[in-house]
């Protein structure tokens, strides 16, 4: 009875074939995997990542560097020969080699630019020079163009003499003799039509396009309204300068997500993965926002230290402290999280302020007046079943369940009113969230408090 072998898992193929220094088997057995996998070979042997990528043919070395995270990629530049280090900057799309050269250091810029050629280096420098976050360092200057009184036989010359270089072929750009951008094509119309008739008869003059120093989340938004996979980048001259297309955005999108989700948690956003991260720079990442807010928590201490006489007269008070604070900040870090959301994903505006003052008004006070109620049966409950409160527990329960709406209805508001202020001062609303709601809304729900229950205690009580 014959048993079958069991086949021998990439790991163990690339361990077997490393062995032998055999560079031609190498390459290719590296060229013959899937771009993601070697990608994960890559990541598994860190001793062999320049190794792997020098081994390779260099459009598919390039093609496996682009999908590395920085620190990967920074390696593979530092240990590779300089030859093969030319070989794959000048391979690679001027858009990702701008984003690479934009984590190094200055000097290694310009140490790396030495080996670009003298075109690559150009059009690098000519990138690296916008504005960071714009979308001039997303662009890409690999595309085809046509003008307006070329055939549609020429234009497919064109494609053929070019296209091998571009990003896409999906879309072809029509500019005048000034370099000005016309139109936007789809190479599907051309393919329709007859090759003797005119680019300019298939020209309706109605594109979109990016301006080269808006912002990179701009560029998000364009794509996700207009369904496209590439969009023209234009000078203040309506000059065509480039291209951006959607594999660019994908990653602007994740990277503005996790900046985001860093901000709401209370810390300054992580350049690099968390483990790659050195502790002393994790620490001042984290240490100025807890410094912010362990000084804004003095303020706490003040507004109780205003009302202790109070406190002193009426104990049962400090024992609903963090009942009543925890409602307040949980009620402003719920709006605050929603409206940045809301923001992101361009559902609402600064404009928009009024509308969502008197929904979260209304929905404060929903959710205030429900709090207060399960607040007045707890002080009820406690009273019946284990004698708590006293005398005056009716009174004492009406003014807990009344200082809770206030409390929670002034949360919501302060939530979704200041990122929407923050976004009109030009400040990143996610550095209101969580954290910082939190300790604003304590202070003034202490406020809230003690002053509700002076009001609604005094002459019985106080």
């Amino acid at each position: 009875m014959s048993t079958e072998l069991e086949e021998p898992t990439l790991y163990e193929q690339f361990e077997a074939i490393i062995q032998t220094e055999d560079k031609l088997q190498i390459k290719n057995f590296l060229d013959d995997q899937n771009i993601s996998d070697v990608a994960e070979l890559v990541e598994e042997y860190s001793e062999y990542p320049s190794q792997i990528i020098a081994n390779m043919s260099v459009h598919r070395a390039v093609s496996v560097f682009k999908i590395l995270d920085t620190q990967a990629q920074k390696r593979i530049i530092k240990e590779m020969p300089a030859n093969a280090t030319a070989n794959l900057l000048n391979e690679l799309p001027a858009d990702d080699r701008t984003d690479f050269l934009e984590e190094l250091t200055s000097n290694d810029v310009r140490e790396l630019i030495k080996l670009l050629d003298p075109e690559e280096r150009k059009v690098t420098l000519t990138l690296l020079g916008y504005p960071e976050n714009s979308i001039g360092r997303l662009m890409t200057p690999d595309y085809v163009y046509v003008y307006p009184w070329n055939t549609i036989e020429e234009v497919f010359a064109t494609i053929r003499k070019y296209g091998k270089d571009s990003e896409t072929i999906n879309v072809i750009y029509v500019i005048n003799e000034k370099g000005e951008l016309l139109d936007d094509i789809r190479i599907s119309d051309f393919i329709l039509n007859a090759p003797d008739k005119m680019v300019t008869d298939l020209m309706d003059e109605r594109f979109i396009s990016l301006n080269s120093l808006d912002d990179q989340e701009t560029a998000a938004e364009v794509f996700k309204m207009n369904n496209r996979v590439a969009l023209p980048v234009i000078s203040q001259s309506n000059k065509l300068l480039g291209i951006v297309t959607i594999d660019d955005i994908l990653w602007v999108a994740t990277e503005e997500f996790s900046e985001d989700m860093q901000k709401m948690g209370g810390t300054a956003a992580l350049e690099e993965p968390y483990l790659d991260v050195p502790i002393f720079k994790l620490y001042k990442k984290r240490i100025i926002w807890l410094i912010i807010l362990f000084v804004g928590e003095t303020m706490t201490i003040a507004a109780m230290a205003s009302f202790q006489e109070t406190l002193e007269q009426v104990l049962v008070l400090s024992t609903f402290i963090p009942l009543i604070i925890s409602s307040g900040g949980n009620s402003g870090s719920q709006a605050a999280t929603l409206i940045i959301q809301a923001m992101a994903l361009s559902e609402v505006t600064v404009t928009d302020w009024w509308q969502i003052a008197k929904r979260e008004v209304k929905s404060g006070l929903l959710m205030g007046v429900t709090l207060g109620v399960v607040g007045f049966f707890i002080v009820f409950g406690g009273h019946y079943a284990f004698d708590l409160f006293g005398e005056h527990f009716i009174r004492i329960g009406f003014a807990i369940g009344t200082a809770v709406v206030g409390v929670v209805l002034w949360g919501t508001i302060m939530g979704s009113m200041l990122p929407l202020l923050l976004k009109r001062l030009g400040a990143d609303p996610a550095t209101s969230s969580t954290p910082f709601i939190a300790t604003l809304v304590d202070v003034t729900g202490l406020l809230i408090y003690f002053g509700t229950a002076f009001l609604l205690l005094k002459g019985v009580l106080l």
